[in-house]
C-alpha cells in the first residue's frame, strides 16, 4: 500500500523563499527616518511576517505619529513603492528555494504561494521565482484578515479543493506559522529573522531549506 502524503504544499513568499528582509529594512530604515527616528529591532520583530495594515500602523505609533487612515496609506504606498524597486533591481533568492518547489511538483503534488505582501510585490517577485511554479498564488490584499488569522491557509486550500489537514505550509515567521497552523495544516519552520520552537507532531523546524528532504515533506500528513 502506498503511504499517504500531502495533497498540497503552500510556501510563504517574504522571508521563506525570496530573501526579502534585509530589502524590507532598507525600505524600513528610509522610512523610520523619514518619520524622524532611526529604524530599530524591536519594531522588527514586532510586524516581521505582518500585513502592510497591520505593521504600517505599529510603525507609525512607535515613532510617535498619529496612524490616520491617510498616514498609513502614504507610509504603506512609499514601503510598496520602495520594495518594487528594490525587487526589479535584484530578487535575492534563498538558497534551494526553486529546487524544493521543483521537486515537489517533479513528484504529482500542487504548490502554492501564500504571502502577506501585497499582490504587487507577489507578481513583481513571480518575475524571479515564476509564476509557472505555483497552481496558486494569494497575496495579503486578498483576504480579509492577514496572518496570523487562519483565513489565507484556508482560502487557499479552498481553491486548490484540499483538505488543510492533507497540507504542509512552510513559514519563516511566527504570525505565518500560527495561520497555517488555526488553518489545521502540518508545519515546517525555517526561521530566518525570529526563533521558532518545535512543536511536534504539527510542527517541525529546520535551519534552511536545503536541508529538507522532499520526500520527508510530502510524509508528514501521516505521522499524526
Amino acid at each position: 500500500m502506498t503511504p499517504p502524503r500531502a495533497a498540497a504544499v503552500l510556501f510563504d513568499m517574504d522571508g521563506l523563499l525570496v530573501d526579502t528582509e534585509p530589502l524590507w529594512t532598507v525600505a524600513e530604515i528610509e522610512l523610520a527616518r523619514d518619520l524622524g527616528g532611526e529604524w530599530d529591532v524591536d519594531i522588527k520583530a514586532e510586524i516581521v511576517g505582518t500585513r502592510l495594515d497591520v505593521a504600517v500602523p505599529r510603525v507609525l505609533r512607535h515613532y510617535g505619529h498619529d496612524d490616520t487612515p491617510d498616514a498609513v496609506a502614504k507610509a504603506s504606498a512609499f514601503l510598496l513603492d520602495r520594495m518594487v524597486q528594490l525587487f526589479d533591481a535584484d530578487l535575492p533568492l534563498h538558497d534551494g528555494a526553486l529546487a524544493l518547489i521543483d521537486a515537489v511538483r517533479q513528484r504529482g503534488v500542487p504548490t502554492a504561494l501564500v504571502s502577506s505582501s501585497f499582490r504587487v510585490l507577489v507578481d513583481a517577485a513571480l518575475h524571479g521565482l515564476g509564476a509557472h511554479r505555483f497552481d496558486f498564488t494569494l497575496a495579503g490584499d486578498e483576504v480579509r484578515h492577514g496572518k496570523p488569522d487562519p483565513e489565507p491557509y484556508l482560502v487557499a486550500c479552498e481553491r486548490l479543493a484540499v483538505k488543510p489537514d492533507r497540507c504542509v505550509v512552510l513559514e519563516d515567521a511566527m504570525s505565518g506559522v500560527r495561520s497555517a497552523e488555526a488553518a489545521g495544516c502540518t508545519v515546517v519552520a525555517v526561521p530566518f529573522v525570529t526563533a521558532i520552537p518545535p512543536d511536534p507532531p504539527r510542527r517541525h523546524v529546520v535551519t534552511s531549506l536545503p536541508r529538507i528532504d522532499p520526500d520527508w515533506l510530502l510524509g508528514l500528513v501521516s505521522v499524526w
